[in-house]
């Protein structure tokens, strides 16, 4: 066979893992859309793509590419000398992202923000969505369009932040809103501050899931790098990545984080902490990352059979707890946490 032939197999479950990491990678870009459905008028808590420039009265708004939510934010220069700033902006119009455009152009994107914003808000303060009181954000001109503004702010709440929205009455229509895990403050971690962070959360389980369960800090940060989330770069809605994953998410139990035994140098790795397996599941960590990639579980078989097994086992240790409680500790098979990994030095 061709050595060129031969270099493109895989085994399948190979081929399987990297067509799950490019899922959740597609997942992950996904979340990116969000900020283009955040207005300006939204900040704070949303910080704009640029910074304010002395003598500027306003900052620029939340507008950008898909992959905008992940780009660290950016100052940008301009020329004002007559024409030639003319030729500047007709030259950044034309090479301007087509899905920029379409967002400034689409009128149904600032409404899906707005009611993006009062979703939030609703959250935080723990009371149910009523239908009506949607209708009136989204106002009279745009109430043919409600169910369609409806799905796109509904998506950007489940992947952005983890959080489900769930209709619990049909009669008079009203909404729960659900996160997808129990995070203290709503998800937000600091009380009264921030934004929820679930959803960083579940395609991090969905990424030390697909690598065997046991995901390396190198392999880790090269994915979240290619999110555009960086160790050292605050992010708007994350704070300081290398704080949250490795000793906020630690501390809450929700991530292990561990040295390597024997590894020297010292090298890291993540796992699934017991607050984790505790509050969600293979099963649903693999439907959340197959629903905003648009398939089915079942698309990657290896993981689904695993899935399957790992909720098999739940199933049985939940009838043995019943039967006995000391039971369910040997039923299910929860990692055994490895020594606590050492204080490293941040990023800059």
């Amino acid at each position: 066979m061709p050595r060129s032939q031969k270099s493109n197999l895989c085994v399948p479950e190979q081929c399987q893992q990297k067509q799950g990491e490019t899922k959740v990678l597609r997942g992950a870009q996904a979340m990116a859309t969000a900020k283009e459905e955040f207005p300006s008028s939204s900040t704070p808590p949303f910080r704009c793509t640029t910074q304010r420039k002395p003598g500027t009265k306003s900052c620029s708004t939340l507008q950008g590419t898909p992959r905008a939510l992940f780009t660290p934010t950016t100052s940008h220069t301009r020329s004002y000398a007559g024409a030639k700033n003319k030729d500047e902006k007709r030259r950044s119009s034309s090479q301007e992202p087509p899905s920029t455009k379409r967002s400034r152009k689409d009128p149904l994107t600032k409404k899906v923000g707005t009611l993006v914003q009062f979703l939030l808000q609703t959250y935080k303060l723990k009371k149910l969505v009523m239908k009506e009181d949607m209708l009136k954000i989204v106002s009279k001109k745009y109430k043919s369009h409600f169910l369609e503004i409806l799905r796109r702010a509904s998506f950007s709440m489940e992947v952005v932040f983890g959080i489900d929205l769930k209709e619990i009455d049909s009669i008079k229509p009203s909404y729960a809103l659900v996160s997808k895990m129990d995070l203290p403050n709503n998800g937000r971690l600091s009380r009264g501050r921030g934004l929820p962070k679930t959803g960083l959360l579940m395609i991090l389980l969905g990424v030390i899931f697909m690598k065997g369960n046991c995901a390396s800090e190198e392999k880790i940060w090269e994915f979240l790098n290619k999110m555009r989330i960086f160790a050292g770069k605050r992010h708007f809605i994350f704070g300081e990545p290398r704080k949250l994953i490795t000793q906020d998410f630690v501390k809450l139990k929700y991530l292990q984080y561990r040295q390597v035994p024997n590894s020297d140098p010292p090298s890291y790795e993540f796992l699934w902490g017991p607050r984790a397996h505790a509050e969600t599941s293979k099963m649903k960590v693999l439907e959340f990352l197959a629903k905003i990639n648009d398939t089915v579980p079942s698309a990657l078989p290896s993981l689904y059979e695993e899935a399957l097994r790992d909720e098999e086992e739940r199933a049985r240790a939940t009838v043995l707890d019943r039967a006995d409680p000391t039971a369910m500790a040997s039923a299910v098979r929860v990692p055994v946490p490895g020594p606590a990994a050492p204080p490293r030095p941040s990023e800059a």
